[in-house]
Protein backbone atom coordinates (compact mmCIF):
# COMPACT_ATOMS: atom_id res chain seq x y z
CA UNK A 1 0.00 0.00 0.00
CA UNK A 2 1.35 3.87 -0.98
CA UNK A 3 0.12 6.01 1.48
CA UNK A 4 0.88 9.88 1.45
CA UNK A 5 -0.65 11.13 4.86
CA UNK A 6 1.15 13.92 6.61
CA UNK A 7 2.31 14.15 10.34
CA UNK A 8 0.01 16.81 12.19
CA UNK A 9 1.55 19.56 12.89
CA UNK A 10 0.52 22.23 16.07
CA UNK A 11 -1.62 25.12 15.01
CA UNK A 12 -4.68 26.95 16.53
CA UNK A 13 -6.53 25.00 14.47
CA UNK A 14 -5.55 21.54 14.96
CA UNK A 15 -8.03 19.46 14.84
CA UNK A 16 -8.70 17.17 18.18
CA UNK A 17 -7.19 13.37 17.92
CA UNK A 18 -10.55 11.59 17.27
CA UNK A 19 -10.97 13.58 13.94
CA UNK A 20 -7.86 12.61 12.91
CA UNK A 21 -7.65 10.20 10.09
CA UNK A 22 -6.08 6.76 10.35
CA UNK A 23 -3.02 8.26 8.46
CA UNK A 24 -2.41 11.14 10.28
CA UNK A 25 -2.91 8.63 13.38
CA UNK A 26 -0.08 6.66 12.31
CA UNK A 27 2.67 9.13 11.26
CA UNK A 28 1.78 11.11 14.70
CA UNK A 29 2.58 7.77 16.72
CA UNK A 30 5.79 6.91 14.60
CA UNK A 31 6.60 10.68 15.18
CA UNK A 32 5.89 10.46 18.76
CA UNK A 33 3.77 13.35 18.34
CA UNK A 34 1.18 11.62 20.82
CA UNK A 35 0.39 8.71 21.73
CA UNK A 36 -2.73 5.67 21.23
CA UNK A 37 -3.75 5.69 24.94
CA UNK A 38 -3.83 9.56 24.23
CA UNK A 39 -5.93 9.00 21.03
CA UNK A 40 -8.48 6.53 22.54
CA UNK A 41 -9.02 9.00 25.59
CA UNK A 42 -10.00 11.73 23.61
CA UNK A 43 -12.58 9.00 21.54
CA UNK A 44 -13.65 7.99 24.75
CA UNK A 45 -14.40 11.66 25.66
CA UNK A 46 -16.46 11.87 22.27
CA UNK A 47 -18.54 9.10 22.94
CA UNK A 48 -19.15 10.10 26.96
CA UNK A 49 -20.29 13.50 25.51
CA UNK A 50 -22.60 12.56 21.94
CA UNK A 51 -23.72 8.43 22.77
CA UNK A 52 -26.74 9.59 25.16
CA UNK A 53 -28.11 11.14 22.21
CA UNK A 54 -26.79 9.29 19.39
CA UNK A 55 -26.85 5.87 20.47
CA UNK A 56 -24.66 4.08 18.19
CA UNK A 57 -22.63 1.86 20.16
CA UNK A 58 -24.33 -1.44 21.28
CA UNK A 59 -20.60 -3.11 23.05
CA UNK A 60 -18.39 -0.31 24.96
CA UNK A 61 -16.01 -1.26 27.45
CA UNK A 62 -13.73 1.88 28.26
CA UNK A 63 -11.43 0.09 30.49
CA UNK A 64 -10.66 -2.15 27.64
CA UNK A 65 -10.18 0.00 25.09
CA UNK A 66 -7.99 1.95 27.34
CA UNK A 67 -5.74 -1.57 27.83
CA UNK A 68 -5.83 -2.32 24.31
CA UNK A 69 -4.73 1.48 23.63
CA UNK A 70 -1.73 0.84 26.48
CA UNK A 71 -0.39 -1.86 24.82
CA UNK A 72 -0.72 -0.59 20.76
CA UNK A 73 1.53 2.82 22.81
CA UNK A 74 3.61 0.23 24.28
CA UNK A 75 4.36 -1.27 20.75
CA UNK A 76 5.07 1.99 19.15
CA UNK A 77 7.64 3.20 22.16
CA UNK A 78 9.39 -0.24 21.50
CA UNK A 79 9.54 -0.36 17.78
CA UNK A 80 7.37 -3.50 17.27
CA UNK A 81 4.08 -1.97 16.07
CA UNK A 82 2.42 -3.93 13.88
CA UNK A 83 1.60 -1.96 11.19
CA UNK A 84 -0.13 1.29 9.94
CA UNK A 85 -3.42 0.56 12.03
CA UNK A 86 -1.85 -0.22 15.20
CA UNK A 87 -3.48 1.85 17.79
CA UNK A 88 -5.60 3.10 15.45
CA UNK A 89 -9.85 2.85 16.80
CA UNK A 90 -12.46 1.36 15.06
CA UNK A 91 -16.08 -0.17 15.41
CA UNK A 92 -17.10 -3.07 13.80
CA UNK A 93 -21.48 -3.97 13.63
CA UNK A 94 -22.34 -6.00 16.23
CA UNK A 95 -23.11 -9.00 13.52
CA UNK A 96 -19.51 -8.88 13.55
CA UNK A 97 -18.74 -11.40 15.89
CA UNK A 98 -16.75 -10.87 18.54
CA UNK A 99 -15.57 -13.89 20.30
CA UNK A 100 -17.32 -14.25 23.79
CA UNK A 101 -20.13 -11.23 22.81
CA UNK A 102 -23.35 -11.59 22.05
CA UNK A 103 -25.00 -10.98 18.75
CA UNK A 104 -28.65 -10.50 19.00
CA UNK A 105 -28.53 -8.69 15.56
CA UNK A 106 -30.75 -5.94 16.74
CA UNK A 107 -33.33 -7.76 18.20
CA UNK A 108 -34.73 -7.89 22.14
CA UNK A 109 -35.09 -11.03 21.92
CA UNK A 110 -33.58 -12.97 25.20
CA UNK A 111 -30.28 -14.65 25.45
CA UNK A 112 -29.28 -13.90 22.12
CA UNK A 113 -26.47 -16.65 20.79
CA UNK A 114 -22.74 -15.64 21.86
CA UNK A 115 -20.58 -15.70 19.43
CA UNK A 116 -18.29 -18.79 20.23
CA UNK A 117 -14.86 -17.35 18.02
CA UNK A 118 -14.27 -14.39 16.16
CA UNK A 119 -14.93 -13.25 12.73
CA UNK A 120 -12.36 -13.00 9.73
CA UNK A 121 -12.83 -8.65 10.05
CA UNK A 122 -12.21 -8.66 13.57
CA UNK A 123 -9.21 -11.25 13.38
CA UNK A 124 -7.24 -8.79 10.60
CA UNK A 125 -8.40 -5.80 12.66
CA UNK A 126 -6.96 -7.54 15.96
CA UNK A 127 -3.77 -8.91 14.04
CA UNK A 128 -3.25 -5.13 12.87
CA UNK A 129 -3.33 -3.86 16.59
CA UNK A 130 -6.39 -1.77 15.62
CA UNK A 131 -8.19 -0.68 18.60
CA UNK A 132 -11.60 -2.07 19.03
CA UNK A 133 -13.57 0.80 20.75
CA UNK A 134 -16.93 -1.29 20.47
CA UNK A 135 -19.64 -2.98 18.28
CA UNK A 136 -22.12 -0.71 16.66
CA UNK A 137 -25.86 -0.89 16.38
CA UNK A 138 -28.35 -1.76 14.14
CA UNK A 139 -32.22 -2.62 13.39
CA UNK A 140 -33.99 -5.31 14.26
CA UNK A 141 -32.49 -8.58 11.77
CA UNK A 142 -31.01 -5.72 10.01
CA UNK A 143 -34.14 -5.41 7.52
CA UNK A 144 -34.08 -1.87 7.99
CA UNK A 145 -32.92 1.25 6.66
CA UNK A 146 -32.98 3.18 9.26
CA UNK A 147 -31.46 2.85 13.62
CA UNK A 148 -34.79 1.52 14.81
CA UNK A 149 -34.52 -1.23 17.00
CA UNK A 150 -36.54 -3.25 19.68
CA UNK A 151 -33.22 -3.98 21.77
CA UNK A 152 -31.03 -0.52 21.33
CA UNK A 153 -33.82 2.12 20.61
CA UNK A 154 -33.47 4.41 17.80
CA UNK A 155 -29.50 5.32 17.08
CA UNK A 156 -29.69 8.80 15.70
CA UNK A 157 -27.80 10.53 12.10
CA UNK A 158 -24.09 12.05 13.49
CA UNK A 159 -24.80 14.96 11.33
CA UNK A 160 -27.81 15.68 12.96
CA UNK A 161 -29.85 14.05 15.33
CA UNK A 162 -33.28 14.33 14.36
CA UNK A 163 -32.52 12.43 11.13
CA UNK A 164 -32.15 8.80 10.55
CA UNK A 165 -28.63 7.41 10.86
CA UNK A 166 -29.51 4.89 8.07
CA UNK A 167 -29.15 1.66 8.28
CA UNK A 168 -28.93 -0.94 8.69
CA UNK A 169 -25.48 0.18 9.51
CA UNK A 170 -27.39 2.71 11.51
CA UNK A 171 -24.15 2.76 14.76
CA UNK A 172 -21.56 2.35 12.08
CA UNK A 173 -22.39 5.38 10.13
CA UNK A 174 -23.26 7.17 13.39
CA UNK A 175 -19.95 6.76 14.91
CA UNK A 176 -18.45 7.31 11.64
CA UNK A 177 -19.68 10.72 11.13
CA UNK A 178 -19.67 11.93 15.06
CA UNK A 179 -16.02 10.97 15.11
CA UNK A 180 -15.63 8.14 17.01
CA UNK A 181 -12.45 7.92 15.75
CA UNK A 182 -11.59 6.99 11.61
CA UNK A 183 -12.38 3.34 10.81
CA UNK A 184 -16.34 1.82 10.73
CA UNK A 185 -17.24 -1.21 9.46
CA UNK A 186 -20.47 -2.12 8.96
CA UNK A 187 -22.07 -4.91 6.29
CA UNK A 188 -24.67 -4.36 3.44
CA UNK A 189 -27.06 -6.89 1.56
CA UNK A 190 -29.14 -4.22 -0.27
CA UNK A 191 -27.61 -1.14 0.37
CA UNK A 192 -26.82 -1.39 4.21
CA UNK A 193 -23.53 0.41 4.12
CA UNK A 194 -24.30 3.42 1.68
CA UNK A 195 -27.59 4.45 2.55
CA UNK A 196 -26.07 5.37 5.70
CA UNK A 197 -22.97 6.74 4.13
CA UNK A 198 -25.31 8.63 1.75
CA UNK A 199 -27.23 10.03 4.43
CA UNK A 200 -24.68 10.83 6.54
CA UNK A 201 -21.82 11.75 4.26
CA UNK A 202 -19.58 9.47 4.30
CA UNK A 203 -17.14 7.47 2.12
CA UNK A 204 -19.15 3.98 2.36
CA UNK A 205 -18.01 1.13 -0.16
CA UNK A 206 -19.67 -2.14 -0.46
CA UNK A 207 -16.58 -4.23 -2.19
CA UNK A 208 -16.74 -7.09 -4.51
CA UNK A 209 -18.45 -10.22 -3.41
CA UNK A 210 -16.20 -12.50 -1.03
CA UNK A 211 -13.73 -9.92 -1.31
CA UNK A 212 -13.50 -9.24 2.36
CA UNK A 213 -14.67 -12.83 4.52
CA UNK A 214 -17.75 -13.15 6.26
CA UNK A 215 -17.87 -15.79 9.05
CA UNK A 216 -21.75 -15.93 7.76
CA UNK A 217 -21.74 -15.26 4.35
CA UNK A 218 -24.95 -15.30 1.56
CA UNK A 219 -25.69 -14.29 -1.44
CA UNK A 220 -25.87 -10.94 -1.91
CA UNK A 221 -24.33 -9.59 1.85
CA UNK A 222 -20.60 -7.64 2.15
CA UNK A 223 -18.76 -6.27 4.81
CA UNK A 224 -17.39 -3.20 4.17
CA UNK A 225 -16.07 0.58 5.51
CA UNK A 226 -17.86 3.48 6.84
CA UNK A 227 -15.50 6.90 6.79
CA UNK A 228 -14.89 10.45 6.64
CA UNK A 229 -12.68 9.68 3.17
CA UNK A 230 -11.72 7.37 0.40
CA UNK A 231 -7.94 7.36 2.00
CA UNK A 232 -9.12 6.44 5.24
CA UNK A 233 -11.33 3.22 3.25
CA UNK A 234 -8.71 2.58 1.67
CA UNK A 235 -6.16 2.46 4.71
CA UNK A 236 -8.62 -0.17 6.15
CA UNK A 237 -9.27 -2.34 3.38
CA UNK A 238 -5.80 -2.94 2.97
CA UNK A 239 -6.31 -4.76 6.28
CA UNK A 240 -9.55 -6.30 6.13
CA UNK A 241 -9.67 -7.83 2.53
CA UNK A 242 -7.68 -10.82 2.74
CA UNK A 243 -8.98 -15.12 2.16
CA UNK A 244 -10.16 -16.69 4.81
CA UNK A 245 -11.30 -20.33 4.67
CA UNK A 246 -14.28 -19.87 6.77
CA UNK A 247 -16.39 -17.65 4.02
CA UNK A 248 -17.33 -20.16 1.38
CA UNK A 249 -17.91 -17.25 -0.92
CA UNK A 250 -14.12 -16.01 -0.86
CA UNK A 251 -12.71 -15.77 -4.20
CA UNK A 252 -9.20 -15.56 -5.62
CA UNK A 253 -8.69 -12.14 -6.67
CA UNK A 254 -5.75 -10.74 -8.28
CA UNK A 255 -3.93 -8.77 -5.65
CA UNK A 256 -5.01 -4.98 -5.27
CA UNK A 257 -2.63 -1.40 -5.17
CA UNK A 258 -4.40 -0.13 -1.95
CA UNK A 259 -3.41 3.03 -2.80
CA UNK A 260 -4.40 6.15 -1.59
CA UNK A 261 -3.08 8.49 -4.91
CA UNK A 262 -5.75 10.19 -6.81
CA UNK A 263 -7.14 8.76 -10.01
CA UNK A 264 -8.83 11.01 -12.59
CA UNK A 265 -11.27 9.00 -14.81
CA UNK A 266 -9.37 10.58 -17.80
CA UNK A 267 -10.61 8.58 -20.77
CA UNK A 268 -13.10 6.04 -19.29
CA UNK A 269 -16.51 5.47 -20.11
CA UNK A 270 -19.08 6.42 -17.66
CA UNK A 271 -22.84 5.70 -17.75
CA UNK A 272 -24.98 7.53 -15.82
CA UNK A 273 -28.28 6.34 -14.58
CA UNK A 274 -30.85 8.59 -12.98
CA UNK A 275 -33.69 6.36 -13.38
CA UNK A 276 -33.32 2.94 -11.47
CA UNK A 277 -36.40 1.38 -13.38
CA UNK A 278 -37.93 0.89 -9.95
CA UNK A 279 -38.62 2.23 -6.66
CA UNK A 280 -39.46 5.59 -5.60
CA UNK A 281 -38.65 8.75 -8.07
CA UNK A 282 -35.20 10.80 -7.53
CA UNK A 283 -35.71 13.61 -5.86
CA UNK A 284 -35.14 17.00 -7.50
CA UNK A 285 -32.00 18.15 -5.55
CA UNK A 286 -30.58 14.48 -5.25
CA UNK A 287 -31.26 14.60 -9.20
CA UNK A 288 -29.06 17.93 -9.93
CA UNK A 289 -26.23 16.70 -7.89
CA UNK A 290 -25.64 13.36 -9.39
CA UNK A 291 -25.89 15.36 -12.35
CA UNK A 292 -23.20 17.90 -11.28
CA UNK A 293 -21.07 15.28 -10.37
CA UNK A 294 -21.30 13.60 -14.12
CA UNK A 295 -20.25 17.09 -15.55
CA UNK A 296 -16.92 16.66 -13.12
CA UNK A 297 -16.30 13.37 -14.80
CA UNK A 298 -17.05 14.66 -18.35
CA UNK A 299 -14.46 17.96 -17.39
CA UNK A 300 -11.76 15.54 -16.15
CA UNK A 301 -12.35 13.72 -19.68
CA UNK A 302 -14.46 10.56 -19.40
CA UNK A 303 -16.74 9.81 -21.87
CA UNK A 304 -20.16 9.78 -19.95
CA UNK A 305 -23.36 8.76 -21.62
CA UNK A 306 -27.08 7.88 -20.51
CA UNK A 307 -27.69 4.63 -19.11
CA UNK A 308 -31.51 3.33 -19.28
CA UNK A 309 -33.49 2.14 -16.17
CA UNK A 310 -32.02 -2.19 -16.55
CA UNK A 311 -34.53 -3.47 -13.20
CA UNK A 312 -38.06 -3.57 -13.82
CA UNK A 313 -40.25 -3.60 -10.40
CA UNK A 314 -40.78 -7.42 -10.56
CA UNK A 315 -37.66 -8.03 -10.18
CA UNK A 316 -37.25 -5.75 -7.14
CA UNK A 317 -40.15 -6.93 -6.09
CA UNK A 318 -39.45 -10.60 -5.98
CA UNK A 319 -35.94 -10.01 -4.02
CA UNK A 320 -37.66 -8.14 -1.04
CA UNK A 321 -40.22 -10.80 -1.13
CA UNK A 322 -37.83 -13.39 -0.37
CA UNK A 323 -36.21 -11.09 2.36
CA UNK A 324 -39.95 -11.33 3.78
CA UNK A 325 -39.84 -14.90 3.40
CA UNK A 326 -36.71 -15.64 5.04
CA UNK A 327 -37.48 -13.17 8.22
CA UNK A 328 -41.23 -15.00 8.64
CA UNK A 329 -38.71 -17.93 8.74
CA UNK A 330 -36.77 -16.53 11.83
CA UNK A 331 -40.01 -15.06 13.11
CA UNK A 332 -41.88 -18.05 13.18
CA UNK A 333 -39.12 -20.10 15.21
CA UNK A 334 -39.55 -18.34 17.78
CA UNK A 335 -41.75 -18.75 20.86
CA UNK A 336 -44.74 -16.75 21.58
CA UNK A 337 -42.69 -14.60 23.86
CA UNK A 338 -39.89 -14.10 22.10
CA UNK A 339 -42.12 -13.17 19.41
CA UNK A 340 -43.69 -10.34 21.36
CA UNK A 341 -40.35 -8.45 21.72
CA UNK A 342 -39.70 -8.22 17.81
CA UNK A 343 -40.23 -4.37 16.88
CA UNK A 344 -44.24 -4.72 15.46
CA UNK A 345 -42.88 -3.27 12.39
CA UNK A 346 -40.60 -6.25 11.28
CA UNK A 347 -43.32 -8.47 12.76
CA UNK A 348 -45.64 -6.62 10.14
CA UNK A 349 -43.26 -6.90 7.03
CA UNK A 350 -42.52 -10.09 7.62
CA UNK A 351 -45.25 -11.75 8.29
CA UNK A 352 -46.26 -11.11 4.65
CA UNK A 353 -43.79 -13.50 3.82
CA UNK A 354 -46.35 -16.25 4.76
CA UNK A 355 -48.87 -15.79 1.86
CA UNK A 356 -46.44 -16.44 -0.61
CA UNK A 357 -46.47 -20.36 -1.61
CA UNK A 358 -43.85 -22.70 -2.46
CA UNK A 359 -43.22 -21.88 -5.92
CA UNK A 360 -43.40 -18.19 -5.66
CA UNK A 361 -41.14 -18.05 -2.86
CA UNK A 362 -38.35 -20.03 -5.24
CA UNK A 363 -39.47 -17.24 -8.44
CA UNK A 364 -38.38 -14.59 -5.59
CA UNK A 365 -35.42 -16.18 -4.72
CA UNK A 366 -35.15 -16.30 -8.32
CA UNK A 367 -35.19 -12.35 -9.08
CA UNK A 368 -31.21 -12.64 -7.19
CA UNK A 369 -29.96 -13.99 -9.92
CA UNK A 370 -32.20 -12.42 -12.44
CA UNK A 371 -31.03 -9.09 -10.94
CA UNK A 372 -27.58 -10.51 -11.10
CA UNK A 373 -27.72 -11.05 -14.68
CA UNK A 374 -29.40 -7.97 -15.76
CA UNK A 375 -27.01 -6.01 -13.89
CA UNK A 376 -23.99 -6.90 -15.50
CA UNK A 377 -25.35 -7.20 -19.05
CA UNK A 378 -26.43 -3.48 -18.42
CA UNK A 379 -23.06 -2.26 -16.64
CA UNK A 380 -20.48 -4.49 -18.86
CA UNK A 381 -19.82 -1.92 -21.32
CA UNK A 382 -19.02 0.75 -18.77
CA UNK A 383 -16.13 1.43 -16.47
CA UNK A 384 -17.84 3.02 -13.83
CA UNK A 385 -21.26 3.54 -13.37
CA UNK A 386 -22.79 7.30 -11.84
CA UNK A 387 -25.95 7.10 -10.14
CA UNK A 388 -28.44 8.26 -6.67
CA UNK A 389 -27.58 5.90 -3.62
CA UNK A 390 -30.86 6.76 -3.24
CA UNK A 391 -33.61 8.47 -4.61
CA UNK A 392 -34.24 10.28 -0.97
CA UNK A 393 -32.62 12.56 1.34
CA UNK A 394 -32.91 11.11 5.41
CA UNK A 395 -35.73 10.77 6.69
CA UNK A 396 -36.68 11.55 10.64
CA UNK A 397 -34.68 9.16 13.24
CA UNK A 398 -37.78 7.66 14.53
CA UNK A 399 -39.24 6.06 11.12
CA UNK A 400 -38.25 2.63 10.24
CA UNK A 401 -37.93 3.55 7.02
CA UNK A 402 -38.32 6.54 4.02
CA UNK A 403 -42.07 4.07 2.97
CA UNK A 404 -44.01 3.78 6.47
CA UNK A 405 -46.27 0.84 4.92
CA UNK A 406 -44.49 -2.31 5.64
CA UNK A 407 -46.33 -3.72 3.23
CA UNK A 408 -44.98 -1.82 0.39
CA UNK A 409 -41.86 -3.15 -0.93
CA UNK A 410 -38.30 -0.76 -0.15
CA UNK A 411 -38.43 1.95 -2.91
CA UNK A 412 -35.40 3.34 -1.71
CA UNK A 413 -32.71 0.47 -2.59
CA UNK A 414 -33.61 0.11 -6.53
CA UNK A 415 -30.05 1.74 -6.87
CA UNK A 416 -28.15 -0.06 -4.34
CA UNK A 417 -29.31 -3.58 -4.46
CA UNK A 418 -28.39 -4.45 -8.20
CA UNK A 419 -24.56 -4.45 -7.11
CA UNK A 420 -25.25 -6.84 -4.09
CA UNK A 421 -26.70 -9.14 -6.31
CA UNK A 422 -24.29 -8.91 -9.28
CA UNK A 423 -20.99 -8.46 -7.00
CA UNK A 424 -20.01 -5.72 -8.19
CA UNK A 425 -18.33 -2.98 -6.09
CA UNK A 426 -20.23 -0.29 -5.02
CA UNK A 427 -19.14 2.98 -3.15
CA UNK A 428 -21.40 5.90 -1.72
CA UNK A 429 -19.31 9.60 -1.49
CA UNK A 430 -20.81 12.93 -0.69
CA UNK A 431 -21.63 14.85 -3.81
CA UNK A 432 -24.19 17.26 -2.12
CA UNK A 433 -25.69 19.13 0.65
CA UNK A 434 -29.63 20.17 0.34
CA UNK A 435 -30.49 23.79 1.24
CA UNK A 436 -31.81 22.11 4.58
CA UNK A 437 -28.78 20.27 5.55
CA UNK A 438 -29.37 16.76 4.76
CA UNK A 439 -26.61 15.15 2.31
CA UNK A 440 -26.68 14.00 -0.87
CA UNK A 441 -24.29 10.36 -1.95
CA UNK A 442 -23.92 9.61 -5.39
CA UNK A 443 -22.91 6.06 -6.03
CA UNK A 444 -20.30 4.71 -7.99
CA UNK A 445 -20.15 1.62 -9.11
CA UNK A 446 -17.06 -0.79 -10.92
CA UNK A 447 -16.23 -4.25 -12.68
CA UNK A 448 -15.55 -7.19 -9.96
CA UNK A 449 -12.02 -6.61 -8.76
CA UNK A 450 -11.73 -3.49 -9.32
CA UNK A 451 -12.41 -1.63 -5.93
CA UNK A 452 -8.64 -0.33 -5.68
CA UNK A 453 -9.25 1.57 -8.53
CA UNK A 454 -12.25 2.79 -7.63
CA UNK A 455 -11.41 3.80 -4.30
CA UNK A 456 -8.34 5.99 -5.88
CA UNK A 457 -11.73 7.37 -8.31
CA UNK A 458 -13.30 8.72 -5.23
CA UNK A 459 -10.26 10.00 -4.04
CA UNK A 460 -9.59 12.05 -6.81
CA UNK A 461 -13.60 13.03 -6.89
CA UNK A 462 -13.09 14.67 -3.18
CA UNK A 463 -10.65 16.55 -4.79
CA UNK A 464 -13.15 18.32 -7.42
CA UNK A 465 -16.62 18.41 -5.84
CA UNK A 466 -15.73 21.91 -3.89
CA UNK A 467 -16.24 22.47 -0.48
CA UNK A 468 -20.05 23.28 -0.80
CA UNK A 469 -20.34 19.36 -2.04
CA UNK A 470 -18.81 18.36 1.34
CA UNK A 471 -19.50 17.82 5.23
CA UNK A 472 -17.44 20.41 7.13
CA UNK A 473 -16.04 17.81 9.73
CA UNK A 474 -14.35 20.37 12.01
CA UNK A 475 -17.88 21.92 12.65
CA UNK A 476 -19.16 19.04 14.58
CA UNK A 477 -19.26 19.44 18.17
Amino acid sequence: MTDHAATPTASATEPRLADLDAGALAAGYAAGAFTPRAVAEDVIARIEAREPELNALYLFDAAQVRADADAATERWATGSARGPLDGVPVTVKENIARAGQPKPAGTAIPNPPMAAQNAPTTDRLLEAGAVIIGSTTMPDWGMLSSGVSSLHGITRGGLNPAHTSGGSSAGAGAAAAAGYGPLHVGTDIGGSIRLPGSWQGLTALKPSEGLIPLDVPYTGRAAGPLTRTAADSVRLMAVIAQPDPRDYLTRAYAGMEWSTEALAPTGMRVALQLDAGSGLPVEPETRAAIEHAAELFAEAGAIVEPLAPFIGPEVLDGIVGFWRSRSFADYSALTPAEQAVVLPFIVEWCRAGADFSAAETVRNRGMMDEMARLTRAATAPYDLVLSPVTPVAAFPAEDPMPILDPLQTMGHISFTAPYNMSGQPALSIGAGIQEDGRTIGLQVAAPIGSDDRLLRIATWFETVRGAEAAVDWSRLP
